[in-house]
């Protein structure tokens, strides 16, 4: 208690005396995945925000912008909140980006009120995670927003029977959620639902178990990183895909940097997404050529360096709406119902959820010019969160 009471007192006190310095450098912390195994996805938040600035400058009106990185490695909860503490505390943030995992983010969130900071989400993908704090802005996408989609595919594609098999922490359970409840109204049939430990690696047991259940189609979501690789392996060598088994994930699960590793065997998988490093227009060629130029590698980019981007931007237009100045009400509504046209395609943010509104799109792995790609095929035009938003 009495530590609770000194954090926040220290926070408090952060309030009053924070506009003076922003007249010189308004810092922004940065919280992401630096090391282990999910490092890929960190290094795309540096090379997001990187390609902003090059095109920006390093200023937003008369004031210096200095983003401060922070290593989050895995769902950690009570290291984020400490992260994030240090950052407001010690570093002085008037910002704080990233959050790869729900927990992290959700472990934060309490530190924004008392110490007027503005959370930008560049990947966390619960719905519920802006309900925490009107201080909240998600760029990146939620599991409701691609997977009401998902469902939506699978049942004008003739799938009856589906199995689910997702990763059993937030973001799972509102893929679940999500494809159930649209794949049921549309008058399909789930037969088997599986919550898969994050720590999992032999995905041969949940290949058996949708097997056995009868199901002609599978829907999944893992989060990016290793647990992916090894259930597309999984699905793959065990035989599902030969025997007709159809497979839909969002996203998540046929990143660009994994699909060399599938492989021609992946080359058909449907996923509904975002975003595709093949997507083709011009400031998706701005995007990567300005990552090459910063000395990035193209086939490493994936979803994240496009949030954080994205997130970079709106934390330039807060800072210049605010004058530098801590005022999170006058920072979000600035950004409020403001629309542009992203590397994924035409964006805005939803005033009503303060979460990014985009094109999702279906896509199917395919080889091109000798390289795996995620080819899109049919577009979900402005679809919000569902889970918070009915239209």
């Amino acid at each position: 208690m009495r530590t609770s009471l000194l954090v926040t007192i220290v926070l408090g006190s952060l309030c009053f005396g924070a506009t003076a310095a922003s007249a010189d450098v308004v810092k922004v912390g940065v919280i992401g995945t630096l090391s282990g195994p999910y490092a890929l996805f960190g290094k795309n938040f540096r090379m997001g925000i990187d390609a902003w600035v090059a095109q920006n400058g390093k200023s937003s009106g008369k004031h210096q912008v200095e983003f401060v990185y922070r290593d989050e490695e895995s769902p950690n909860p009570a290291k984020a909140r400490a992260l994030a503490q240090e950052l407001i505390v010690k570093e002085k943030v008037q910002y704080l980006a990233g959050f790869y995992f729900t927990p992290n983010a959700l472990a934060a969130a309490p530190l924004l009120e008392s110490s007027e900071t503005v959370m930008v989400v560049l990947n966390a993908a619960t719905s519920a995670i802006v309900e925490k704090s009107p201080s909240i802005v998600r760029t990146s996408f939620t599991m409701y927003q691609n997977t009401v989609p998902a469902a939506k595919v699978a049942r004008e594609k003739g799938s009856k029977k589906v199995a689910i098999a997702v990763s059993d922490y937030g973001p799972g359970i509102d893929a679940e959620a999500a494809f159930k409840g649209a794949f049921e109204a549309a008058g399909g049939q789930v037969v088997s639902a599986t919550r898969i430990p994050l720590s999992t690696t032999d995905f041969g047991p949940v290949m058996q178990r949708i097997k056995d259940s009868g199901a002609d189609t599978i829907f999944t979501f893992l989060p990016s990183g290793p647990p992916t690789l090894g259930f597309m392996k999984a699905y793959i060598d065990n035989g599902l895909k030969k025997d007709g088994i159809t497979l839909i994930s969002t996203g998540d699960v046929v990143t660009e940097p994994d699909l060399p590793a599938i492989g021609e065997a992946g080359i058909g998988i449907l996923s509904t997404y975002h975003y595709a490093v093949s997507h083709d227009s011009p400031e998706n060629r701005a995007f990567l050529d300005q990552i090459r130029k910063d000395g990035g590698d193209a086939g490493e980019v994936t979803m994240t360096a496009v949030a954080a981007y994205d997130g970079a931007r709106l934390i330039y237009k807060m800072i210049e709406a605010t004058d530098g100045k801590r005022d999170p009400k006058k920072a979000v509504a600035s950004v409020s119902g403001l629309s542009w046209v992203s590397p994924r395609g035409p964006v805005s943010i939803d005033p009503a959820t303060r979460h990014i509104r985009q094109n999702v799109y279906l896509r199917t792995v395919d080889k091109k010019d000798g390289q795996f790609i995620n080819r899109e095929i049919e577009t979900f035009p402005s679809q919000p969160d569902w889970a918070l938003s009915k239209n």
